[in-house]
């Protein structure tokens, strides 16, 4: 099946709910980098004052807010005209499934920041379902 025909009243729904679940992981997430960045920039701050090597980076993943990926579609669907909507495969997963291509990156990263945890430099890869 590549199409699928739904209702835009529950996709308008869905989208909302989806829109509101990354929205909320996404300010966790926000909370959880900002409380590391500051960790960081205190270490950096008391090696300087002790006269110690300083780094000058932080190489933290920041969080990312696809919110605007959401309103997209949802303005889209609030100005149809139409009651019913067609779907190609791929919209289904992204809008539906809430499985768009940034998504598994993007949900590893807000999960770790949001547990208070560090994201790994370099996982072995982003694709792999380890980070589903």
């Amino acid at each position: 099946m590549n199409q699928v025909k739904v209702r835009r009243a529950e996709l308008l729904a869905k989208i909302h709910i989806n829109r509101d679940a990354h929205r909320a992981l996404f300010l966790k997430a926000q909370e959880g980098y900002r409380k590391l960045v500051i960790e960081e920039l205190d270490k950096m701050l008391a090696d300087a004052k002790a006269g110690r090597q300083i780094s000058r980076s932080i190489n933290l993943a920041e969080p990312v807010d696809h919110s605007p990926d959401y309103d997209r579609v949802i303005t889209m669907l609030e100005m149809s005209v139409d009651d019913t909507v067609i779907l190609s495969a791929e919209e289904c997963s992204q809008f539906i499934l809430d499985n768009w291509e940034w998504s598994k990156l993007v949900n590893y990263t807000h999960q770790c920041y949001a547990a208070g945890t560090r994201v790994p430099s370099s996982p072995k890869r982003w694709d792999d379902d380890d980070y589903a």
